[in-house]
């Protein structure tokens, strides 16, 4: 096989070790090859999750692409952005008040919660990022001012909460919005407009025209992966993937806490 000439790396699943930081070896392998591959950092989480690992392995002169492709920053500063609008998220709140599912909203590096409840606690030690506590409608009404609205809503609860919450949103929603289930408990919420691939194709645009897509490498787990793999001359499933991801793979790997990003690395590249 050629050389991939880019990396596009998922987070969560695919590329930390069992503490939730890069390995040694996976540092090792991308300060061996970032001087001439790109190694850029792709997820669904907020650009303040992603900078300490950045930082770990001298990554910070690369772009992030953040909200799984939903907020792109180049040199620091916001490249592209499209977000959830205010009036989107006030029907969410009205159909939600039957329920108890945890609204967190993010914009940038904001990360907005109603309370600290377990949700709250448990998305903080999985980040790394502190929250900021605001009821919903206060953060609405100070979005509407500021003419922002959301790059992710995270959507945490009981299994049945998050059902009837999921079929309001795919109802009502479903042209507008990409509704991801990434646990059963769990809804991450995005504009439908963007993905990963999406991001892909706009970073190569920008800053990389030589590079085409085929001579891209990408690395997941999760469905919010699956149509990046496919899109990239080199889509890598690590070992703990949904079958769904290494359906359309062209290459397996070890799992991502076993160094499964770093073994392919130091193979092929």
């Amino acid at each position: 096989m050629h050389t991939p000439k880019i990396l596009f790396s998922d987070i969560d699943g695919t590329l930390l070790n069992e503490a939730r930081v890069l390995s040694e070896a996976t540092i090792a392998e991308f300060q061996r090859i970032k001087d001439t591959v790109p190694v850029i950092l792709i997820s669904a989480r907020m650009p303040k999750a992603m900078v300490h690992l950045q930082k770990m392995a001298q990554l910070t002169h690369f772009p992030i692409i953040a909200y799984n492709g939903g907020l792109i920053l180049i040199d620091k500063e916001v490249a592209f952005t499209l977000e959830i609008s205010p009036d989107i998220i006030a029907a969410m709140m009205t159909f939600n008040a039957a329920q108890k599912v945890h609204f967190s909203l993010y914009n940038n590096d904001d990360w907005y919660v109603p309370q600290m409840d377990y949700w709250a606690r448990r998305e903080q030690n999985n980040t790394k990022v502190k929250p900021t506590v605001l009821s919903n409608e206060a953060v609405i009404a100070s979005w509407r001012k500021e003419g922002k609205g959301a790059h992710k809503i995270m959507c945490m609860g009981n299994v049945d909460d998050i059902d009837n919450l999921s079929a309001f949103l795919e109802k009502n929603f479903g042209n507008q919005l990409h509704v991801y289930r990434s646990k059963s408990t769990y809804i991450e919420i995005a504009p439908s407009a963007i993905s990963k691939k999406t991001a892909i194709n706009f970073i190569l645009k920008k800053l990389y025209p030589s590079i085409a897509i085929s001579d891209a490498v990408a690395f997941g787990d999760n469905y919010n992966d699956v149509e990046m793999l496919d899109a990239v001359g080199f889509g890598v499933a690590v070992a703990n993937a949904k079958p769904e991801v290494k359906a359309v793979a062209n290459y397996n790997t070890s799992a991502g806490v076993a160094d499964g990003v770093a073994q392919f690395i130091k193979k092929h590249i």
